[in-house]
């Protein structure tokens, strides 16, 4: 008689390839690494299948593992689900969410209540980091970018494509008139994002499109090496900035801003969502990415933005 697979090696086999190691399943079941790995080996053993290739001390799954995977964290939600229910207790689910660093300042922070009280309860770890991340060594769920090009071994999709407006208090406004000429003689905040940043458009750009030649003004002024920090010089009346509507939105429709002059620039690339394959089944990852991908488009689809 063939022995069957215990349940606590299927549940560190599910771990290990839900979270992407075999260190961070330990973590989440309480045991140590190498118990992990015995367990696998075991269950490997008892089934006569290869369920993980270890490559440069790394663990990757096989077609087996793969097709495994699935039908196992199903198995374990329902069993946690009926466990939860025959005990009254309310187990919190744990999500790691990874933005850039302004999005993290004082956009999607000030946004995650409406999240929480619309999904129930849930752990949330919250990472402002530039590209690229590691899904695996920090275990992120779910990543939100500029631009496609980072991640293309994992899923990726394009959520929404941004431009950037020329925003300003209302008192700069009074003295710009609705003229773009004028833009050049007020002092202009520039966002510089360092070499490893993003090629977001400049005041360089947005002048060039204008058809004029701002001289030594496309270069003079404050300068922030983040979007938000540009955006509250702005705000705080000290002058004119380029930024992105997903991010001035909310001011412009708080009146803290305006749009001096109707040109806008668009951005080269969109902003896109990136989930590692172990985390593409987990209800709270598909809840969440649903709300972010509304939230975005709803900053950036605002009544605001649109030229009157």
């Amino acid at each position: 008689m063939v022995a069957l697979p215990s349940l606590r090696g299927l549940q560190a086999f599910e771990a290990a390839a839900r979270c992407g190691s075999f260190a961070a399943a330990a973590e989440e079941l309480s045991v140590s690494a190498a118990a992990v790995s015995q367990l696998i080996r075991t269950v490997e053993e008892q089934m006569g299948r290869k369920l993980f290739l270890r490559v440069n001390r790394r663990a990757v799954l096989t077609d087996a593992g793969r097709e495994m995977l699935p039908r196992l964290t199903t198995a374990f939600e329902e069993i946690g689900s009926v466990s939860r229910e025959l005990g009254g207790a309310e187990l919190r689910s744990r999500l790691v969410v990874s933005v850039p660093p302004s999005m993290a300042m004082g956009w999607l922070s000030t946004r995650l209540a409406k999240f929480v009280v619309g999904h129930g309860a849930v752990d949330i770890a919250l990472r402002g980091e530039d590209d690229p991340v590691s899904f695996d060594h920090d275990l992120i769920d779910i990543r939100l970018s500029y631009g496609r090009s980072h991640y293309r071994d994992e899923v990726t999709e394009e959520i929404v494509r941004d431009a950037v407006y020329p925003v300003c208090a209302p008192g700069i406004a009074r003295e710009i008139g609705s003229s773009e000429s004028t833009l050049a003689r007020l002092p202009l905040i520039h966002t510089d994002w360092g070499p490893t940043g993003a090629s977001f458009p400049s005041w360089r750009n947005w002048f060039g499109a204008a058809g004029m030649a701002p001289g030594q003004a496309g270069q003079r002024g404050l300068s922030a090496n983040s979007s938000r920090a540009a955006l509250d010089l702005a705000i705080s009346g000290l002058g004119v900035t380029l930024a992105q509507g997903i991010y001035c939105a909310e001011a412009l429709e708080d009146g803290k801003l305006v749009r001096p002059v109707a040109r806008a620039l668009e951005l080269s690339q969109t902003y896109c969502l990136t989930i590692p394959q172990r985390s593409i089944r987990r209800e709270v990852v598909a809840a969440f990415r649903t709300w972010l991908t509304d939230e975005c488009q709803r900053s950036v689809g605002s009544p605001s933005l649109i030229p009157r």
